[in-house]
């Protein structure tokens, strides 16, 4: 975690020049950005698999809560218009700051004191082994696998989605740039509370109910907003979805931690993290199509039906008492 702070310090000092020098062109912004991207994903799923040996078991789903809800507030609060202002002061500014908190992360992940390496078997092994390895484990894993699958489908859903919001905002429910900048308000709003309700809702409803009731929550708000052209409606339904998506997200990264073996945790969570983003460009190509047939509210109403539909299907498979089970079979 630590070397990819550094490497991201690194990446946005040499940007934070080519800015001030003017000669940040495009083939540098694009290989920093994807650079800064690979360090993300390294840096992300060494977080999610040290958090289990850190706090305790019964404690995951608060502390993802709160690192998760921290994270939307500096993304979707903070950041933007902290970096429009010193943008307008500097052109530099925004990537010299960054240099700064990276570097400052960077150090702050240095004072976690213990040795967090999982244990591992003393023989040889390849980087194909270890993957086969992990992708064996999960094959094998049936309530591990069911969600590895349902976050693959739900993300490309939400990217068909995304990809034609704004044409939705301005030709369907008829607001301008800046109400559609405001649109997006709700989600994040709406995730913070997720964050906050996540371990809640877990202990009062059971981890079975919480999850698949998140789902049809999603699945709901999306028909809702594919069928109003009312933006208050919409502004409704887009904080159930996000508040529905976090806790989501909450129980479903705890309960990795929970039952992934701790010198597997890496690997599975990388498997998840390709699922999630690698159906984006799928969904995204999908929302276009259903737009361009169908209409604007057509990627909504389909992405809704689907997740409704999904919840039907996985609930034998994701609910409290499989999910028991599965924490019986790992304490065994």
């Amino acid at each position: 975690m630590a070397t990819m702070q550094a490497v991201r310090c690194g990446l946005t000092a040499l940007l934070t020049v080519a800015v001030m020098g003017d000669w940040a062109g495009l083939p540098l912004v694009y290989s920093v950005a994807f650079l800064l991207g690979v360090a993300e994903v390294l840096f992300d799923v060494a977080a999610q698999s040290i958090l289990p040996a850190i706090v305790e078991r019964d404690q995951l789903e608060r502390a993802n809560g709160r690192l998760l809800g921290v994270e939307i507030v500096a993304n979707e609060f903070a950041g933007g218009p902290l970096g429009g202002a010193l943008f307008a002061l500097g052109r530099a500014l925004p990537f010299g700051l960054s240099v700064a908190t990276f570097g400052t992360a960077g150090l702050l992940v240095t004072r976690l004191q213990g040795s967090f390496a999982p244990t591992r078997a003393s023989s040889p092994t390849t980087v194909w082994r270890d993957i086969r390895e992990g992708v064996t484990w999960l094959v094998g894993h049936r309530l591990i696998r069911t969600m590895a699958i349902m976050v693959g489908v739900m993300n490309m859903m939400f990217s068909a989605n995304n990809a034609i919001l704004v044409l939705f905002a301005l030709e369907r429910l008829g607001i301008g740039e800046v109400g559609f900048g405001l649109l997006l308000v709700p989600v994040a709003l709406g995730s913070v509370v997720g964050s906050l309700l996540a371990d809640r809702l877990r202990r009062s409803l059971g981890v079975g109910v919480t999850l698949i009731g998140s789902v049809i929550m999603m699945g709901s708000g999306l028909v809702g907003i594919g069928v109003t052209k009312s933006v208050t409606l919409v502004v409704v339904f887009s904080l159930v979805i996000g508040a529905a998506n976090m806790t989501w997200n909450v129980i479903t990264v705890s309960l990795r931690q929970s039952l992934i073996p701790d010198h597997l945790l890496g690997r599975i969570n990388s498997v998840y993290r390709l699922l999630a983003w690698g159906t984006m460009p799928i969904g995204a190509a999908l929302g276009g199509f259903l737009a361009s047939v169908f209409g604007l509210a057509s990627p909504f109403l389909v992405g809704g039906a689907v997740f409704l539909t999904l919840a039907a299907l996985t609930w034998p498979v994701v609910n409290s008492r499989t999910v028991e089970d599965a924490r019986a079979a790992d304490v065994s």
